[in-house]
Parts: structure tokens; sequence; C-alpha cells
């Protein structure tokens, strides 16, 4: 179902070490996993990683999170395409992906993310960063962009977060930031990794 998009994202990781695509998933599938966001209840507010362990950092990032699981429906429906992307990439590329983690995020109104890379110091556990945007109606004055750089510190990419765009790039090479938005702004981050991460 997916083979397309998967040569797709592939052929670019080779190119350039990542790719922005619009309309990446079924409309249907995105408007449930909107659906799903907005109407759980249970997130937290998110951590970032020192060698001594996560925290809560509100200097830092304001996001809150709710990581996903395997529940038979929807994020099942999401985590099956996941699942296909990480057996192409390892058969195409030989990457050695064991394993996917992914979570939904919330930003209220203000909220953000400073610049960071995704895969930690000294780690390389996280290969992949995968962003999934489910915000309907998103109007660049609403902000909330996803800014992204090179090694160099050079901004490279503005991605406004609108539903079904998705993002992926090298965990380790793209330091990356979310402006403060206008309003509530909804989206799955990801990684794929060489081993599970254990927290």
């Amino acid at each position: 179902m997916y083979e397309k998009i998967y040569k797709l994202i592939t052929d670019a990781l080779v190119d350039e070490g990542f790719i922005i695509i619009s309309q990446a998933l079924p409309q249907a599938l995105i408007i449930l996993l909107y659906n799903y966001s907005k109407n759980a209840t249970n997130y937290k507010k998110a951590s970032i990683s020192k060698n001594i362990g996560l925290h809560v950092d509100g200097t830092k990032r304001s996001d809150q999170i709710l990581w996903l699981d395997e529940d038979g429906g929807v994020l099942s429906e999401f985590l099956a395409f996941t699942s296909g992307l990480q057996e192409y990439l390892n058969r195409s590329l030989y990457l050695g992906l064991s394993y996917y983690e992914g979570h939904f995020a919330i930003y209220e109104e203000g909220d953000f993310y400073e610049k960071h890379l995704d895969a930690f110091y000294g780690s390389k556990n996280r290969v992949l960063t995968t962003v999934l945007y489910l915000n309907e109606e998103w109007e660049a004055s609403n902000g909330g962009k996803l800014i992204m750089y090179n090694e160099e510190d050079k901004q490279i990419a503005e991605v406004l977060p609108s539903a079904g765009t998705l993002v992926i790039f090298l965990s380790d090479k793209f330091p990356h930031e979310v402006l403060p938005a206008t309003k509530k702004r909804y989206s799955i981050a990801g990684w794929f990794s060489l081993k599970k991460t254990i927290f």
C-alpha cells in the first residue's frame, strides 16, 4: 500500500538526509489520529534527557505527550505504516533499525521546543526522526512551525504543521526547534532506533 512513499523516503534520505511530504498518509487516517489525540486525557509534561536521566524543564520545552501503543485500531494502523517503513529501510539501506517508538505531542498556545538534536549526546541509538502533523485548517499566521537546520547551523527548512505533512530526517544531523503557536497544535513524533530505548 505504501511502497511508493517508502521508496520516496528512502531515496531522499540517501540524497539529502531528510524529506518533507505533504498529504503523506490517507486523509481518513489523519482525521482518526487527530480525533484520538484531541479526545485523549492522559497526557503528561514532556521531559528532556540528561546524563542523570529524564526531567521536566519548561525553559527548554513546554509540550505534553502521550506515548503510542498497539490498540487494534487507529494507533495500530499508524504503527503498521512505521513497521513497513522500517522493514523497507532495512532491506534497502541495511540500517539495522530494530524499534520504533512514538508519541502524540500537544502544544498549547505559546508552547515551544528550543533547538535540539534528537540523538542523545554520546548515543547512536536514535537513527531516524519522524514527525506527522494532524492540525486541520492551519495557516501561517497560526505559527507553530518546525524550523530545521543543517550541521553548520544554517536554516534549511520551515515546516507548517498542516494535517498530513510528514517530516523524516536523520536524528543526529539536523538540529530543529518548534516555534510558539497561536492555537493548540497536534502532532506525532517518533524515532527509529537501533535498539529499544530504556528509560
